[in-house]
């Protein structure tokens, strides 16, 4: 009897059709700019949107008030980035992104399909049931499918000062500081030994 050959490990690559998009509420500064109010965060600020590959690495960004809703910065994002990543087909996102209207839309104008992620729990810590039934068990973290990338990159962007606020003026710049991190992460990559 012959043993199988060890299967090695194959990383993703980021060549691949899908990538995942979501948002970040960040605090604005007293210099001013082109802030809003994030009501569900309770951040008076700007919101970045991102789109991210599956590892994690930001292709494309878009800076907006925070009171923007996070379907339509994907929109603007979205049209911005037309072709320039004529492989994109699939994105995933989070449940800011629901609406059969959006994600049909989508779908027509780009020809990509967004699959919203969630909790196993529907995003509830709480559910019904009959009396005398034991309710099923709802952990308190849950790691979200594809959601933990986008979110393990805004973690990566928030090492850098320069983002841990807005204190840019115009969005093209806090865009640009944006990219700027991501460059920097990925040379201290490619230039540190493993």
């Amino acid at each position: 009897m012959g043993h199988a050959p060890p299967q090695q490990a194959t990383r993703p690559t980021s060549s691949s059709s899908s990538r995942s998009g979501h948002t970040q509420s960040v605090k604005g500064t007293e210099r001013g700019g082109w802030h809003g109010y994030d009501g569900g965060k309770k951040v008076y600020g700007v919101k970045r949107h991102l789109m991210v590959d599956t590892l994690g690495l930001v292709l494309a960004v878009c800076v907006s008030p925070a009171d923007v809703g996070d379907r339509d910065g994907a929109e603007v994002l979205l049209a911005r980035s037309a072709g320039k990543f004529p492989r994109l087909r699939h994105l995933w996102a989070d449940q800011g992104y629901r609406g059969r209207e959006f994600l049909d839309g989508i779908r027509e104008n780009t020809g990509i399909t967004i699959q919203v992620v969630q909790r196993r729990d529907g995003g509830f810590r709480r559910t019904w049931v009959r009396d005398g039934d034991t309710p099923p068990p709802v952990p308190r973290f849950a790691v979200v499918p594809r959601r933990w990338v986008v979110e393990r990159s805004f973690a990566w962007l928030g090492r850098y000062r320069c983002l841990s606020k807005d204190y840019e003026y115009l969005a093209d710049t806090s865009e640009s500081a944006v990219y700027l991190a991501t460059i920097t992460l990925l040379l201290h990559r490619t230039t540190t030994p493993t």
